[in-house]
C-alpha cells in the first residue's frame, strides 16, 4: 500500500487487526470509511469509544454489561438461577438466547485452555464459576463450549473442578444438524449422535 497516504494505511492496518479480516476486506473497509460523510465518520468513531468505556464485564456471569452491575439476564427474576450454562464467548450465550430453550442462567469463561496459544486455566473466568457454585443454589452446571479439542479439555476440566460441589455437570448433545445428511458427516459427529440418541 506504498501509493497510499500513511493515515490510510495506518487505518487499513487497524481493520486488518480484527478476526476474519484479510488485507483486501480491510483495505475495502478502510475505503468505506473515508467514504463516509464526517458526520457518519464521528458517529462510527464514537461508538466505538463508547463501547468500550461503556461496557464491562458482569460481576456474576462475567458476560457483557453496561456500566459496573448486573447484565439484564442475571438481574432477570424470570431464570432459573439453579442452572448455569458455561460458554466460552460472549457470541455463545446470544447464539444459545435465540434458540429461546435456555431459560437459566450463565458463566462466560472468555477463551478455552489452549496450551498452544498459551491460555491456561488462570487466564479464564474459572475462579468465579466456582465461587458461584460454592455458594450453593445450584443444581446443574452445562458444558457448552465449543466440540474441538479445546473446548472439551475445558469442559473436562471444569468437570473435575465441579465434581466436589455435588451438582450435576452436563455436556451439551452433538448430532446430526438438522438438514444435514449423513453421508457429509463425519465420524466423530455420528458417534456423538448416536451415543446421545433418545427415544421417540
Amino acid at each position: 500500500m506504498e501509493y497510499f497516504p500513511p493515515a490510510l494505511e495506518a487505518l487499513t492496518e487497524q481493520f486488518a487487526r480484527l478476526p476474519g479480516v484479510g488485507k483486501k476486506s480491510a483495505q475495502r473497509l478502510a475505503f468505506f470509511v473515508l467514504g463516509l460523510s464526517e458526520e457518519e465518520a464521528h458517529a462510527f468513531a464514537d461508538a466505538i469509544v463508547t463501547a468500550k468505556r461503556t461496557i464491562a464485564l458482569c460481576p456474576e456471569c462475567q458476560n457483557f454489561t453496561e456500566g459496573d452491575g448486573l447484565c439484564p439476564i442475571c438481574r432477570s427474576s424470570r431464570r432459573d438461577g439453579t442452572t448455569i450454562c458455561v460458554v466460552a464467548d460472549p457470541k455463545d450465550v446470544n447464539a444459545l438466547e435465540r434458540s429461546r430453550e435456555y431459560s437459566g442462567r450463565y458463566h462466560v469463561l472468555h477463551g478455552v485452555i489452549s496450551p498452544m496459544n498459551h491460555i491456561g486455566p488462570d487466564d479464564l473466568h474459572i475462579k468465579e464459576l466456582l465461587e458461584r457454585v460454592s455458594a450453593g443454589g445450584v443444581g446443574e452446571v452445562i458444558m457448552a463450549t465449543n466440540p474441538t479439542t479445546e473446548g472439551e479439555a475445558t469442559a473436562m476440566y471444569l468437570s473435575r473442578l465441579l465434581k466436589p460441589f455435588g451438582v450435576k455437570v452436563t455436556r451439551l448433545a452433538y448430532g446430526v444438524p438438522v438438514g444435514g445428511q449423513l453421508e457429509y458427516a463425519d465420524d466423530a459427529t455420528l458417534t456423538r449422535a448416536l451415543e446421545g440418541r433418545r427415544e421417540m
